[in-house]
């Protein structure tokens, strides 16, 4: 009995260790989109997020009543620049009341984590040319009071701006979106704030079957389907993500990391849309993204999930309305695990089957 105890007790300081060596990895965000008109109210949404473990959250505009609720929650923060506020924050003054109104007013009862300056903006917008002077400005807002420290400010992109990402060792930037990206990425090295990237396999299969498994872009497949200069590649995401990084490496910036801000799979609504499918990814991402990708292994990926609720008002084609992990009555749609000692127990049967080692990668 002593022998069992003493190993026992090396194993639950192992796994003590390794836990303490990255605090994200057993962090999971998730995205709290409002476009609904069944949603619940904040001060409902923030208890579940709490109820559920969920110690990440991701804002896409500075409601109000969703900072009051998330007051003394200890939940970070995620706090979006709506695309429409990018002109406005283009302006030093307008940067710094928008700060001092979103963010010097709830905090630190309200965990900012990061400021996303736009979601998404094509290149090719007229919005594009206010995206580097917003970043900039409400940085600089956020470092006169002292807090660029620990509050990054940065953008959100989404993978349309990648050029090549076959294999992922040639990932690289459209030629066309350089003299937009390049210098907001610079900005970014020079602050020591990571990129954020809203990285989604549902698209690339749905948009490409014929070549891209539904293994791949759901992790379940048994052995790598691509080989790249001596990394295997077993699942789509990290495909995904070790090409950003390759043009990252190819713009000057191999240095910069990157946080998943969104990625999700639709339950209804298109081609590949189930919620086996949803149910499928969304489970395995969670458990995956602890290890990291084989271009930069052993480091948990912050990511956050897409989205806590079906949007019944969200524009766009009918899966765009099925992304949630709960329904608008607050009922999973999903058993999912968001961290947690009793989920990642070192002894349990769940961890020994479920937990992915580097081959698996």
């Amino acid at each position: 009995m002593a022998i069992f105890s003493t190993s026992m007790a090396a194993m639950l300081l192992l796994g003590l260790f390794a836990a303490n060596l990255d605090p994200t990895a057993a962090q999971i965000g998730v995205c709290y989109g409002m476009l609904g008109n069944n949603l619940p109210n904040s001060w409902e949404v923030i208890q579940l997020y709490k109820s559920n473990n969920i110690r990440r959250l991701r804002l896409y505009d500075p409601n109000q009543q969703a900072l009051q609720a998330l007051r003394g929650s200890n939940i970070e923060v995620i706090l979006g620049v709506p695309n429409d506020q990018l002109q406005n924050l283009a302006d030093p003054s307008k940067a710094q009341s928008w700060v001092q109104s979103n963010v010097v007013a709830y905090w630190p009862s309200v965990r900012f984590r990061y400021i996303a300056v736009g979601n998404e903006v094509p290149p090719s917008s007229w919005l594009a040319q206010f995206v580097l002077p917003a970043l900039v400005n409400v940085f600089n807002a956020v470092r006169s009071i002292g807090l660029e420290s620990q509050i990054k400010v940065s953008i959100a992109i989404d993978m349309t701006l990648i050029g090549v990402s076959y294999p992922p060792s040639a990932g690289a930037f459209r030629g066309d979106v350089r003299s937009y990206l390049d210098p907001i990425i610079g900005h970014l090295a020079w602050a020591r704030t990571p990129l954020l990237a809203n990285i989604y396999t549902y698209f690339s299969y749905s948009g490409n079957p014929r070549d891209i498994s539904l293994p791949y872009a759901l992790f379940t497949s048994p052995s790598p389907i691509i080989w790249d200069q001596g990394r295997g590649y077993q699942n789509l995401f990290d495909a995904m993500l070790d090409s950003l990084y390759s043009a990252l490496e190819k713009a000057g910036q191999g240095g910069l990391e990157v946080v998943v801000s969104e990625s999700g799979w639709p339950s209804a609504g298109g081609f590949g849309t189930s919620v086996d499918n949803a149910a499928t990814y969304l489970s395995n991402l969670i458990r995956h993204v602890q290890g990291g990708t084989p271009k930069r292994p052993g480091k948990a990926i912050e990511t956050y999930l897409f989205a806590l609720f079906d949007e019944n008002s969200k524009p766009g084609p009918e899966l765009e309305r099925h992304f949630g992990l709960f329904s608008p009555n607050k009922q999973p749609k999903y058993q999912l695990h968001f961290g947690g000692g009793r989920h990642w127990d070192i002894a349990s049967e769940e961890y020994n089957g479920t937990f992915p080692l580097k081959s698996d990668m």
